[in-house]
């Protein structure tokens, strides 16, 4: 299945995002630790490479991916010229907290009434930017939901008197060209329901974990795991859950057991588990050496 999906809102968050990048002096780019790779927009590296902008590179909800590939993403990102990358978990204030001193590292002339540091927050959908722009503000000014694509427009505020952040809507590219970074990219809930079969995505799921993390389905939902592929998974959690379809002769209800695997993986309950590294990807990931930016 090739999974693509880019709301009308999006043509003008990008266009937006090229003029608003004129003006700022720092791009925070969330990421998704799960994920860093496939959830970073191309289209954020080219704009900033254009206007030379540093980037504090954040890998989101770090508590819910595998903290060995994390640390493998961090060495990986912060061998770039201009990149500061850090994984926290910015739903918790004491992480939100770090982020405007990150910048500022980045951008040590700008710290003064005078001269604010600037700011702007980008990343694709559901990665957690509004969550953050909350919590640094103190108050409630983005909406925040467990549903991509929740902020449809720019927001600039002021932070204090020498600091100013943008929150920025979240942008994919209009054609995801790796299928399979598209299942990855649902599996996380950054793609709206509407442009995919959540049990494709769950059994591409249940084959990734069968194959990268054996022994975790067995634990969480009492399955054998042996000879099972990802469709066979499914059919296996919805008997050890119970899921029977009514009234069509008591079939396994897939749709309903996708949905368990998928809600459990996003909630954190099978554990902290990352869908990609950096060394299962080389030919993917641009070669980086030290100083040279990516």
């Amino acid at each position: 299945m090739s999974i693509q999906w880019f709301p009308g809102h999006m043509n003008s968050a990008r266009r937006k995002a090229a003029e608003t990048m004129e003006r700022i002096d720092v791009v925070i780019e969330m990421l998704d630790a799960r994920l860093p790779q496939a959830s970073s927009n191309p289209l954020i590296g080219e704009l900033r490479m254009q206007r030379q902008r540093p980037c504090l590179k954040i890998l989101n909800k770090a508590d819910l991916a595998d903290p060995e590939v994390t640390k493998a993403w961090l060495n990986h990102y912060n061998r770039q010229a201009g990149v500061k990358a850090v994984a926290l978990n910015c739903r918790h204030a004491g992480d939100a907290a770090r982020v405007p001193g990150l910048c500022l590292g980045l951008a040590p002339h700008r710290n003064s009434p005078h001269k604010p540091l600037r700011m702007m927050i980008m990343g694709i959908p559901n990665v957690g930017k509004s969550s953050l722009m909350n919590i640094l503000l103190k108050r409630r000014v983005a909406k925040v939901g467990d549903e991509p694509a929740v902020t449809k427009s720019q927001q600039c505020h002021d932070l204090n008197e020498r600091m100013t952040l943008t929150d920025s809507p979240g942008l994919l590219w209009p054609k995801i060209e790796n299928p399979e970074d598209g299942l990855k990219l649902a599996a996380i809930h950054a793609i709206g329901r509407n442009a995919v079969i959540e049990q494709e995505v769950a059994e591409y799921l249940a084959a990734f974990l069968l194959a990268r993390y054996p022994g975790l389905l067995a634990a969480r939902y009492g399955l054998d795991e042996a000879g099972l592929d990802g469709a066979g998974a499914i059919t296996a959690i919805a008997r050890q859950r119970g899921c029977v379809l009514k009234g069509r002769g008591g079939g396994a209800d897939l749709e309903k057991a996708s949905l368990i695997l998928l809600t459990e993986y996003r909630s954190g309950k099978l554990g902290r588990i990352s869908l990609e590294a950096p060394e299962t990807m080389p030919e993917r990931i641009p070669k980086i050496s030290a100083g040279q930016a990516d």
